[in-house]
């Protein structure tokens, strides 16, 4: 990653136009092609910015430093003036391992196989990772009555998650030593369209809470 602060212009065109006078500012110029003006505000936001594919070529005009960044795939252009340099340094970063989050599908996952009973009384675990012909459903667990429970686990639970469920369904009630098998769609929370197809489908809604999963949600600290 470059990272340059100077004294700048800048001026876009393409589907529509734009021009930043001359002031300081940080360019950031990534791996990938990517460039971006910052100025000291407006938290992560760029004031302008050309997404990569793009090329970008230094040249002098009157003795001012110009850099022409093009789009691979459009027309669409950043002009960078630069009066002055203040700072320029590159650093390798290295590749980045990704934003991992607290309380995604597969944290969820754990600690619901670690407590079924959160899913509803009698529930048992049978095991993670049911594999079925499509894909793993996330858990396979029995009811009080021995019956076959495919559990669906989502962050946040949508239309996709139950066609995901009924389609897994629709493949374990083949199977005569799992059939009947009911479905349950287990989510931190569930979109009001989502909780209508799986109710119309048979399938069970639970909205978990993940604090209350990790021992962590104290009831004291409540107001209500």
């Amino acid at each position: 990653m470059r990272l340059v602060i100077a004294r700048c212009q800048v001026d876009y065109a393409g589907r529509l136009t734009a021009h930043l006078p001359m002031a300081n500012r940080l360019i950031l110029v990534k791996s990938d092609g990517s460039v971006s003006i910052h100025s000291d505000d407006r938290a992560y936001k760029p004031l302008n910015w050309m997404s990569p594919p793009c090329t970008l070529r230094e040249s002098q005009d009157d003795g001012v430093l110009e850099w022409m960044v093009s789009a691979a795939k459009s027309d669409d252009t950043l002009r960078i003036r630069i009066e002055e340099i203040l700072h320029d340094s590159e650093h390798e970063l290295g590749v980045d391992p990704g934003l991992q989050k607290d309380g995604v599908e597969k944290h969820l996952q754990e600690l619901l196989a670690e407590h079924p009973t959160a899913l509803g009384d009698g529930i048992s675990l049978v095991r993670r990772e049911y594999m079925t012909a499509i894909g793993p459903v996330d858990l396979l667990c029995k009811d009080d009555a021995g019956g076959s429970v495919a559990v669906e686990i989502k962050r946040r639970g949508e239309i996709d998650g139950v066609e995901q469920l009924t389609r897994y369904l629709e493949l374990m009630n083949r199977d005569p030593l799992l059939t009947p098998v009911r479905g349950m769609f287990a989510a931190q929370e569930i979109k009001p369209q989502a909780r209508v197809l799986a109710e119309d489908r048979g399938i069970q809604c639970v909205t978990v809470n993940y604090d209350d999963l990790r021992g962590i949600d104290d009831p004291s600290l409540r107001l209500f």
